[in-house]
């Protein structure tokens, strides 16, 4: 804001000092015309005395000869020197040469326009445009803080409404995805309290078999087999606790949703090769898209676009950097959408488990990461009715999605 304050200061002086050096030239010039005059009131007293004939067409300061001989000598609303030739007076008339006073006046009303529309101008842009994007400009920091109760208001000008959309959308979006956080971290707590304490009984249980069994106070074998399997089934009800802890603690804890639509496969597959096709061409990565016949497909066009970015991500990730595929075909009422990437070094024992949430690969290791990639695919996928799936082929490791065709 400051720095723009100085622009239009620095603004303001150039601009004066260009009606003042305007104004300092002017007077000069006039003056240097004035003598043009001068000369050329000689030159036509010489044609006179010679006896020429006077065309004041030729001259450009004259504005008319006439010989007097009576009082009108003087009398003229032109300013006039009078010369006395061959025994005659003459009043040889000039104009203003170049018109200089109405040149000025024009020159400073155009140069104080200019000043007026200029200043007013940047006052505007200041006013509308900068003054405000100031003040938006520290909305993702309160973002950041977390301040996200207030909603973001637009200004009455609107020249920053989708941006001004946009945060406010990833403000109701944190706010949410906050919310949902505190109540995913209320129930597992509950939840943990809860299991902890029905633990605590078959566990005491246990320490009170054992430690009769170890002090031999049963003593016939029957007690002592009958103590044992008390022991086996409290430390089933035990496993049977920590399965449903494991169980909530690895349950789904992200919300996806999709509106579907129909969208023309190739509008995906542009802008993706758009994103793609320059980033793959710097790592130097074959990227090729095989020949296909478009069509409408059901699905969220900004989900299944992120389910694209999240492959082609990890196929840049994973993969050797030679080539990147992606190849299309038809089955049944469905469009099969598969992407190849060279260099697989997962093994195939590993692929059942490549959509669970936080699973790494061991050819991850050092490769940063949090193994949600393809959890979220799968999970977008679903909520498309779509399907995804994976396998190896040769070097190639190949993720397919399948869209529903409309018909």
């Amino acid at each position: 804001m400051k720095n723009y304050d100085k622009i239009i200061i620095w603004s303001i002086l150039l601009l004066s000092a260009i009606i003042i050096l305007t104004n300092c030239f002017f007077p000069k010039h006039q003056a240097d015309s004035t003598g043009i005059f001068k000369v050329e009131a000689n030159r036509i007293a010489q044609e006179i005395s010679a006896g020429n004939e006077i065309n004041i067409n030729n001259y450009q300061t004259i504005a008319g000869v006439y010989e007097c001989t009576d009082d009108s000598l003087y009398h003229s609303d032109n300013p006039y020197v009078i010369h006395k030739i061959n025994g005659k007076f003459y009043r040889i008339e000039y104009r203003e040469a170049n018109q200089n006073s109405r040149i000025l006046q024009f020159v400073n009303i155009t140069l104080i326009l200019l000043f007026c529309f200029t200043f007013s101008v940047l006052l505007y842009v200041r006013q509308k445009i900068i003054k405000p994007f100031h003040e938006i400009s520290e909305l993702p920091q309160m973002l950041a803080k977390g301040n996200l109760t207030a909603p973001l208001k637009e200004t009455k000008s609107r020249y920053f409404g989708r941006f001004i959309w946009g945060l406010d959308m990833l403000r109701e979006e944190l706010e949410h995805s906050r919310r949902r956080e505190l109540q995913h971290a209320k129930r597992e707590k509950t939840a943990m309290l809860s299991i902890s304490h029905d633990i605590k009984t078959p566990l005491a249980a246990i320490k009170l078999y054992a430690k009769a069994i170890s002090n031999n106070l049963y003593s016939d074998e029957e007690k002592r087999r009958s103590s044992a399997e008390s022991i086996n089934a409290k430390a089933d009800e035990i496993e049977r606790y920590v399965n449903e802890l494991t169980g909530k603690i690895s349950g789904d804890f992200m919300e996806f949703h999709a509106i579907q639509k129909e969208e023309y496969l190739s509008s995906i597959l542009n802008k993706i090769t758009a994103y793609y096709s320059e980033k793959l061409q710097l790592l130097g990565t074959d990227f090729i898209i095989a020949a296909y016949a478009d069509c409408l497909i059901l699905c969220d066009p900004e989900r299944l676009e992120e389910v694209f970015q999240n492959i082609m991500e990890n196929a840049i990730k994973y993969g050797d950097g030679k080539i990147i595929r992606i190849d299309i075909s038809d089955e049944e009422d469905c469009k099969l959408i598969t992407i190849s990437n060279s260099g697989n070094s997962l093994p195939d024992t590993e692929i059942s488990h490549i959509f669970d949430s936080f699973w790494r690969g061991s050819n991850a290791t050092n490769i940063n990461g949090n193994g949600l990639g393809l959890y979220i695919c799968r999970r977008l996928m679903n909520e498309m009715n779509g399907d995804i799936y994976t396998e190896i082929q040769q070097d190639m490791f190949c993720v397919t999605i399948m869209c529903h065709k409309m018909t």
